[in-house]
Order: structure tokens, then sequence, then C-alpha cells
């Protein structure tokens, strides 16, 4: 069974940055830190920032430019670090993990960016 913690989200305002963890832990052997997606009120859950299996990285069109996803493998944890955040950014973000068998996510950590 696999656990994931995402945390580190918050209110900002326009312009500000915010840096999202997610920490994997309980069968972490062949686990994989995808990255990043985002669900925002009335909306379905999108693609923000992933890491994909041959270690390319692609960004949402939306996102391009201001956030940068990074991964440290030895410690089961990947990081988004969000600058210029704008209004259309508050979402409720969710890390994801690959194994063989399943995908899996996390709890949620909710960005608000308002002035």
């Amino acid at each position: 069974q696999v656990q994931l913690v995402d945390s580190g989200g918050g209110s900002v305002q326009p312009g500000g940055s915010l840096r999202l963890s997610c920490v994997a832990s309980g069968s972490v052997g062949s686990i994989n830190i995808r990255g990043w997606y985002r669900e925002a009120p009335g909306k379905q859950r999108e693609l923000v920032a992933v890491i994909t299996g041959g270690g390319r990285i692609n960004y949402a069109d939306s996102v391009k430019g201001r956030f940068t996803i990074s991964r440290d493998n030895a410690k089961n944890t990947a990081y988004l670090q969000m600058n210029n955040l704008k209004p259309e950014d508050t979402a409720v973000y969710y890390c994801n993990a690959e194994d063989a068998d399943s995908w899996y996510w996390g709890q949620g950590t909710p960005v608000t960016v308002s002035s």
C-alpha cells in the first residue's frame, strides 16, 4: 500500500509564490511520483505538471514559465514551485504516483489566489 501526503497550499495574492510538496510512504519500492494535477470548483481534474517515465517533463500550457516540478527519488518526494500565481490557479492540487498495479492520489492541498 502506498500513501501520498501533499502539502504546502495556502492563500496568496496574485503574483505570489507557493511550493507544494508530495511525500510517498508505505510500499514505495517501485513507486514513481508522476507529478501534480488540480481540480478547480466546478471543473474536471486537469494535469498541471508531470514527469514521464522517460524523464520528460510536461506542463499545462497555462503554467509554463511559472511552475517548476522537481523530484527527489531518494526521498520519495516531489515538489511543485509555483511563481507568479494567478486567480485562475485557484484549485485543489493533487499529487499523483503510480506503480505496476495502480495510480495513487494525495489527499489534496488547496491553493487560493485572491486579492
